[in-house]
């Protein structure tokens, strides 16, 4: 009625609806703090309209959004970045009508859809496909807070396990979704690639839960997607030419760096497992130095010999 009439007095309202004024003030509350329709009284127009945003702007509305063009060309750019990024099915039937709703009303404006997918692009960097039938049981299951049993495929020994987990979030890191969960084999917190596992069955029993600081420390305390119990600091110093990329890199929200006058940079991240570390450190070629822990240093090196071993047969 508000988007048909423009202006609706209350009793045009209750008289159209066949409703009570009790009913009409309590749907009034709802549509304005609950969904957050931008319905405002207008005392000079004698009735009730939709808000227009600053500068006269037509608003347009999605299942509780209230969007200007510029939001919904935003939000549609969102959208199709976030099909390209996880071209597997996780989502597709949750945002398709969304961008159909989202073109639809962008065909009418000055920002056709298939111009924003020819000028934004993404592109993915070591994506592993996710079985969505996973996906979604195991997104239910953290939501829930439902045990689940998964069946995983150790990348390291190569085997299959049976675990009965309970899940705790769901992590996507590095353009990969992971699990973070409490493994009642092993009695303690894992993070498993999704895209490994290959079983899961859902059950009644209730999740146990693990305080966020006890997470944390596990966790996020340090470098990358692996747990462990003992955090350690690694001191590097990347040379000056090294030093212009790294500079503005962030590696760690805990980090801490300097710039020396020369123009290098040192920078101290923390980690619990060196596996990842290890690999981004060798990413950057002769332009870091590992100064501390010698245990790092050394692992570097193994490494390094290793890689020339390899080359040489």
């Amino acid at each position: 009625m508000l988007t048909d009439h423009g202006v609706v007095s209350a009793d045009r309202f209750i008289e159209t609806l066949e409703i009570s004024r009790a009913t009409f003030k309590r749907d009034l509350e709802y549509l304005r703090d609950r969904i957050g329709t931008p319905i405002i009284w207008d005392a000079e127009a004698g009735g009730y309209r939709i808000e227009a945003k600053k500068g006269g702007e037509t608003l347009h509305t999605l299942p509780g959004l209230w969007l200007n063009e510029a939001e919904i060309s935003g939000l549609l750019a969102s959208v199709d970045l976030l099909s390209k990024l996880e071209p597997t099915p996780l989502i597709g039937k949750q945002i398709t009508p969304i961008r159909a709703r989202l073109e639809k009303i962008l065909e009418l404006n000055d920002f056709p859809s298939h111009e924003i997918k020819r000028r934004i692009k993404l592109i993915p960097l070591g994506h592993r496909k996710t079985e969505a039938k996973f996906f979604q049981v195991i997104a239910h299951a953290v939501l829930s807070r439902k045990r689940i049993e998964i069946r995983h495929f150790g990348r390291v020994d190569a085997q299959h396990t049976s675990r009965e987990v309970s899940p705790l979030r769901l992590v996507y890191y590095r353009d990969n979704w992971y699990l973070d969960a409490f493994c009642h084999m092993r009695d303690d917190i894992r993070s498993f690639s999704i895209d490994a596992i290959v079983a899961v069955n859902e059950t009644d029993k209730v999740a146990v839960s693990v305080e966020d600081d006890i997470l944390s420390r596990q966790l996020d305390a340090g470098y990358g997607i692996f747990a462990g119990k003992q955090l350690k600091t690694a001191k590097l110093k990347f040379n000056p030419f090294r030093a212009r990329w790294v500079l503005n890199e962030i590696w760690h929200p805990d980090q801490r760096g300097q710039l020396l006058e020369d123009g290098s940079y040192l920078l101290d991240i923390p980690y619990l497992d060196d596996r990842e570390l290890l690999h981004d450190i060798l990413r950057q070629g002769s332009g870091v130095k590992v100064l501390e822990p010698a245990e790092l240093r050394t692992r570097v090196v193994e490494e390094l010999q290793a890689m020339i071993a390899n080359a040489q047969t």
